[in-house]
């Protein structure tokens, strides 16, 4: 193929040559690292600073009535937490971003007492996740070892969050790990409220 030369007027230099070398060298693996570099950027944008604030109330649908059974006895039922903002940490203990997520939502946990947010162990029996719950320090663990979550609340995947207003509306869904869960966990408390 013929190079393909143009030219902005007679006498000066073209500003763009194209040969049949132009083409392997303009798609080169550089240019590939680049092009992902900028999804992954963009995607961590995404998911840090926009996905955080979808919340608003057209969004929002009325919660299951779901009721799980807690690692220490009794049951947690999502019902009667009406009043309350609440936060469905849903995990499994086979999962690695959970395992780096499940000590920054605990430690969000603490720091607001006066916020309920309920580790949600799925799929698992009891005895694995008396053993995870035991090593990662998690507290008011309920169980979910048939996984309704999936069916329930859409769970495709693990970490999910579910936010449940105090109306027993689900005003937030956010999967997979999010380093920066503290920051969404803090706007929605603000947006929302308890």
């Amino acid at each position: 193929m013929p190079p393909l030369v143009l030219e902005a007027g007679k006498g000066s230099q073209p500003f763009f040559v194209w040969t049949s070398d132009s083409a392997g060298k303009f798609f080169t693996v550089g240019r590939l690292w680049d092009a992902l570099a900028l999804l992954a950027i963009g995607f961590a944008i995404w998911k840090i600073f926009i996905a955080p604030r979808f919340l608003e109330t057209p969004r929002a649908h009325p919660a299951p009535a779901a009721i799980y059974d807690r690692l220490d006895g009794g049951a947690f039922s999502l019902a009667q937490q009406r009043g309350h903002l609440v936060f469905l940490d849903f995990y499994a203990s086979w999962c690695e971003p959970c395992k780096l997520e499940l000590p920054l939502v605990a430690g969000w946990a603490s720091a607001h007492r006066g916020v309920m947010v309920v580790p949600i162990d799925v799929g698992e029996g009891r005895a694995t996740a008396a053993d995870f719950a035991r090593r990662y320090r998690l507290h008011d663990v309920a169980l979910d070892p048939q996984s309704s979550a999936r069916a329930l609340f859409s769970v495709e995947g693990f970490p999910t969050i579910v936010v449940v207003d105090g109306r027993g509306y689900v005003r937030a869904k956010w999967e997979g790990l999010n380093p920066a869960i503290g920051l969404a966990m803090d706007n929605a408390l603000k947006q929302v409220g308890p």
